[in-house]
């Protein structure tokens, strides 16, 4: 048993002074902490775990959501679409900071290493995922991302304005006169009290994750990072800030049994998409929303159910790409889930299941009340990421408002006055009162129990009977917290965080009991109040903290649109006080009367793994000397010893130490031992090659070090040498066009990519004569159509029309999709429309994307009949064609038609077309 922790006495605190004080090291708190160091103020960042790899950015991010890239999509179009999404009630000024600013949040992110796709010119690869506009951004080695950010803090002159203390635990944001001046909290690991003093406090904790019960029952598998726990959204609540839309849930579509996201956005560009247990799609609404979620649980329940992503119908290469990336970012454990039950991507589509309920500004829009610059309602307090209402503000908003708090609250310095007695001992208790009870309840069992009310009585369908009773349930429950028990520190956190779970839920309880009818579809569904009422509820719900410490509500109007919205006109104006909300009656089935003979009773009164480092490796007296530099952020001398070590492990380990701390000289290095020996050990140069690609600057020697990897034997290394070749734009034609006789299929087609970001037209057209492999022949017509509108189309069609011939399928269908960018002339534009008649359906899709291209005289009476294809993507690709002939009153009349089609996809595009 372990030995029981000693209480610290209140007055032997660590005191820590700071101006800027940020609270959490996932993504808009490291921002924060950069950005107010740079702007000359002292940061002191607190991380309840070690900031290597905390927040919900350590479990890996497979692409931004919400990318508003200048030439593919415009702000405005962006805050119209995030207002539709949620149903009127936003604050356009704060999500208008995530459109305009997002690009240059992108290019800083590319600044420091954080890699996003992009094409063979350079530019973004953006995807259109929804129906209308183009803001996804993938991100194929988005596992980096949190350790690109960590490189950044522990750069020297960030070392000497910021310091991190890990493994400490704020539980309460310190005010004095009504201002944030500090925080009071513990260390996890040795159970110390700690207070800060600060200038200024930027909460940047997450979101409530650990709200609702998943299916599985299991306490942490949550669909959010687990750790987010509500800490920030509880500390701003009894600091004083208003909150706002605590009854806009958040839930998501998961993959059954394992509550991880299925990707949707990260399969849609390959071809995979939602589907019944018919194979039809079925979702009308056009955004990642609640409306979309109430269409999905409908869904579910129905006979049509359950649901699936599918990627069976997938070739080869998209599965195989696909699986390389949802099986290393965001939950790597993915592949082994699927490998557990016997299911393949290429036999079996993905069951998909809805979440547990979570509050979270960046998914749905329940969070602390913020303005355009991060603040909340106290003064020099500030809000950021998933905590701030910034609806669906996702990753990059999560950066931008970071890097607004960090900026704004540079500006102040330590309070140095006395802190308040009474806040002090309020945490203290807080924090240490299990201690005083270790046989007490433990903490899973007491937070098993609050997280079953929450799902019993507050996911919705809502009630107010149910949210009635669950505010009954989480009074109780104020005992069964008082009465935990904890032994050690870390107990202590993880008793800490149930009273912040506590706080939230009943925070979502009394909200959605004050807001009388139904929004945001399945997010606010009541089902007592079942229609939307914008009479009277077209507001911001805002609660806070009274005097007398109960929550009160405000109905708030939305401001005045800056981007007008159709259907939506709103006027502001002075907001409505509504006060405390009051449980309704539920101690009887309808009303209480008397028993014969007895007295009416009154109620009773209310009451981390080091870097380079693996499991397989032992931790050898050079390892360990090697593993100790790191923090001392070595230059590239220091490490040449270890780079050339006799054992891979550490060599191995001294690339992983080398793109952690990047001294000058990184590149090079790394590219020198793309000719190691050892196979993992050049495999790791690759990656981290890889990794660093958008920081390296395209010196003679890490160029000429590439270039001698490329007559290396690993094909690994051949094929990453030229794609950063490529992305330096340090190679030409002749360079590349030696590799098209490569015997590795997987470095022709990079040599193929690397042809086209140089304009060499002509040799990517040669290359499609004998080659052997269907991928790099696909590869090929992708890569003609990308050559841009100066290629000679002399040079391109031929090519393309031997690629429409080809034997294979795929192959077919990638030329006849080349063409509807390249132009479709008269003979192409003939063999196009014969193929809609093509048995495999991926070439009937590819013949009806050239027919948009084509002269509509011939294309539209094709595509009018391709518009009853069995098929619905071949159908899909029939309307998107039309879509560019709509000027003809046939192409016109085919598309109403499609207007009634059963697939959702196929009607929702042709609604938009007419």
């Amino acid at each position: 048993m372990d030995t029981l922790l000693e209480i610290p006495a209140r007055t032997d605190a660590e005191e820590l002074t700071c101006d800027v004080l940020v609270i959490g090291g996932g993504t808009a708190g490291t921002m924060a902490a950069l950005t107010a160091a740079e702007r000359g103020a002292d940061v002191l960042l607190l991380e309840k775990a070690h900031v290597r790899h905390s927040g919900a950015l350590a479990m890996g991010m497979d692409g931004v959501n919400n990318a508003v890239i200048p030439g593919r999509a415009e702000p405005d179009d962006y805050v119209a679409e995030i207002t539709r999404a949620n149903d009127g009630i936003v604050d356009q000024s704060t999500v208008r900071q995530t459109a305009t600013r997002g690009f240059a949040m992108v290019r800083r992110l590319e600044s420091y290493g954080v890699k996003f796709e992009k094409d063979e010119h350079g530019e973004y690869a953006v995807r259109q995922v929804h129906r209308s506009g183009s803001y996804v951004l993938p991100m194929p080695e988005g596992k980096d991302v949190k350790k690109v950010l960590y490189r950044q803090l522990r750069r020297r002159e960030m070392r000497e304005r910021i310091r991190i203390e890990n493994r400490v635990m704020p539980v309460r944001v310190l005010t004095v006169a009504g201002r944030a001046v500090g925080a009071v909290g513990f260390n996890t690991r040795t159970g110390a009290f700690v207070t800060v003093r600060a200038g200024a406090v930027i909460l940047a904790t997450g979101a409530c994750g650990r709200l609702g019960l998943p299916a599985s029952g299991y306490l942490y598998g949550t669909y959010e990072n687990p750790t987010n726990a509500g800490d920030g959204y509880a500390m701003a609540y009894h600091a004083g800030a208003e909150l706002t839309g605590i009854e806009c849930f958040q839930i998501n579509p998961l993959i059954k049994d394992y509550n991880g996201p299925a990707c949707a956005y990260v399969a849609n560009p390959f071809g995979g998409y939602q589907v019944n247990r018919h194979g039809e799609r079925f979702v009308d609404s056009d955004y990642w929303s609640g409306q979309m979620m109430a269409e999905f649980a409908a869904e579910v329940a129905s006979d049509r159910g359950p649901v699936y992503l599918k990627l069976s119908h997938l070739p080869e290469e998209s599965v195989s790409a696909l699986e390389s990336i949802l099986h290393s970012t965001e939950r790597p454990t993915r592949g082994t889930f699927h490998a557990g039950r016997g299911h393949d991507y290429r036999t079996h589509d993905i069951e998909m299941h809805i979440s547990e309920i979570g509050l979270c500004g960046g998914h749905s829009a329940s969070g602390v009340r913020v303005d355009d610059h991060a603040r909340t309602t106290v003064p020099r307090l500030y809000a950021a990421g998933d905590l701030a209402c910034v609806p669906h503000n996702y990753m990059i908003g999560a950066f931008v408002f970071g890097e607004l708090a960090g900026a704004d609250a540079a500006q102040y310095t330590p309070y140095e006055g006395p802190l308040s007695d009474d806040q002090l001992s309020e945490a203290h208790e807080l924090v240490y009162r299990p201690l005083r009870n270790p046989d007490g309840p433990p903490q899973p069992q007491v937070e098993y129990k609050l997280r079953r009310f929450v799902n019993d009585y507050v996911a919705p369908p809502k009630t107010g009977a149910r949210l009635s009773l669950a505010l009954e349930a989480f009074e109780r429950m104020r005992a069964d917290i008082a009465e935990m028990g904890a032994r050690t520190p870390h107990e202590l956190m993880r008793c800490a965080e149930v009273t912040f779970i506590r706080d939230c839920a009943e925070m979502a309880a009394r909200a959605s009991l004050a807001r009388t009818e139904s929004r945001w579809g399945l997010y606010h569904d009541r089902l007592d109040h079942p229609h939307r009422d914008d009479a009277s509820w077209f507001h911001h719900l805002d609660l806070r903290k009274s005097p007398s410490g109960a929550m009160e509500f405000t109905a708030r109007p939305v401001a005045p649109y800056l981007v007008p919205v159709q259907g939506y006109t709103p006027v502001g104006g002075p907001s409505r006080a509504l006060g405390q909300v009051h449980p309704e009656q539920v101690a009887t089935a309808g009303a209480r009367e008397a028993a014969p003979g007895t007295a009416r009773l009154e109620p009773a009164p209310a009451v981390t793994a080091q870097p380079g480092t693996d499991a397989g490796t032992p931790a050898t007296p050079r390892l360990l000397e090697l593993l100790a530099l790191t923090e001392e952020q070595p230059e590239l001398p220091a490490l040449a010893p270890y780079l050339g070590d006799t054992e891979p492990a550490v060599r191995r380990t001294a690339i992983a130490v080398l793109t952690e701390t990047t001294p000058a000289g990184t590149g090079a290095a790394l590219a020198a031992a793309l000719t190691d020996t050892d196979a993992s050990v050049r495999a790791a140069a690759a990656a981290s090659l890889r990794e660093l690609a958008e920081t390296l600057a395209p010196d003679p020697l890490l160029r000429d070090r590439l270039v001698v990897a490329l007559s290396g034997a690993d094909p690994v290394v051949r094929a990453a040498a030229l794609d950063l070749l490529r992305g330096l734009r340090a190679g030409d034609e002749g360079l590349f066009a030696a590799l098209l006789s490569d015997s590795d299929s997987g470095v022709r087609a990079a040599a193929v990519r690397a042809l086209v970001s140089v304009d060499a037209t002509a040799a990517v057209a040669r290359a499609a004569t004998g080659e052997p492999s269907r991928e790099v022949r696909v590869t090929i017509a992708k890569a003609l159509a990308a050559t841009g509108p100066a290629a000679d189309p002399d040079v391109l069609l031929p090519a393309l029309a031997e690629l429409a011939d080809d034997p294979d399928a795929l192959v077919r269908a990638a030329a006849y999709e080349a063409l509807g960018a390249t132009g479709c002339p008269g003979p192409l534009a003939a063999q196009a429309e014969a193929a809609l008649s093509d048995l495999a359906w991926q070439v009937r899709a590819g013949a009806a994307t050239a027919l948009a291209a084509a002269d509509p005289g011939l294309a539209v009476p094709a595509l009018a009949k391709a518009v009853a294809d069995p098929n619905a993507d071949v159908r899909k690709a029939a309307v998107l064609a039309l879509t560019r002939h709509r000027g003809s009153e046939d192409a016109r009349a085919a598309l109403a038609t499609a207007t009634e089609d059963s697939d959702a996809d196929v009607r929702a595009y042709a609604g938009r077309a007419l």
